[in-house]
């Protein structure tokens, strides 16, 4: 058996306010031509883009407006430790 594997571009964006959510949220997530507006609004505010396929895929499965669940809690401060190193040597 042969299973098809969709191989757009998925995306998905994130947010965290400390004092309001309990986790990140998701805030927008999408493929194709959704995933690339996602990304260049990003690019356009200046929001560092991580691309790593796998975590686009886990964070597909989330509802918008939902925060992430604790098994995703360690990876995503990795990525938000990543964004905030990139985001303070753009600042340099």
């Amino acid at each position: 058996m042969c299973a098809y594997k969709d191989k757009r571009r998925t995306a998905a964006a994130l947010t965290y306010r400390q004092a309001e959510d309990i986790a990140p949220v998701v805030k927008a997530k999408g493929h194709g031509a959704i995933a690339e507006d996602i990304i260049a609004r990003a690019r356009e505010n200046d929001v560092p883009v991580r691309e790593d396929e796998t975590l686009a895929e886990l964070l597909d499965q989330l509802e918008i407006g939902t925060p992430i669940p604790a098994d995703l809690y360690e990876v995503i401060a990795e990525v938000f430790a990543f964004i905030y190193k990139v985001d303070a040597e753009m600042k340099d």
